[in-house]
């Protein structure tokens, strides 16, 4: 009785972190509305790279970009801890940064994040659709309070604002 008391328990345990591997977790990423949705390799406009550095900050931390391109983010990490890129608003990223730091063992993969082991490359490829602020962040425990984050400005495109008005 006792046997399978337990393989029931641990049959839980085991289901609720793949749900939580699989990016359903509190304070999820990228509302597809607000910072775009995922680009299609074929067609990448521009590959910005981005450096993550121990010293916790992003370089560059402030890119721009047109509305409607898809950019190649190439994300290295030249440090020696992990470090990630999130893409998010404001209030996902600060959301899923306080998850984070309830549960830092957590491990997701999410096409608006890549996490980079040190002197390792990522990237993330994604189509701008709206015309704002997007911003992007480490959330590993402590690296968004030591200042790692920054932004993307995107730059209305004249015509597609012509067009819908």
């Amino acid at each position: 009785m006792k046997l399978k008391y337990v393989i029931a328990l641990l049959s839980i345990i085991v289901f609720s972190s793949l749900a939580g591997a699989s990016g359903g977790h509190p304070g999820g990423h990228g509302s597809a509305d607000a910072i775009g949705r995922v680009g299609k390799p074929e067609k990448v406009t521009r590959t910005i790279n981005i450096d993550m550095s121990d010293a916790m900050r992003f370089t560059p931390s402030a890119i721009t970009v047109k509305q409607g391109e898809t950019i190649r983010f190439i994300v290295k990490n030249s440090g020696k801890i992990p470090h990630e890129m999130v893409l998010g608003t404001e209030k996902e990223l600060m959301e899923h940064y306080e998850a984070m730091k309830k549960h830092p063992e957590m491990e997701h993969a999410d096409d608006n994040m890549v996490s980079v082991q040190p002197g390792k490359t990522g990237e993330i490829i994604w189509h701008f659709t709206k015309a704002g602020t997007v911003s992007f962040a480490c959330l590993l425990p402590g690296h968004y309070e030591a200042g790692m984050k920054g932004a993307v400005k995107v730059k209305a495109d004249a015509r597609k604002n012509r067009d819908t008005k």
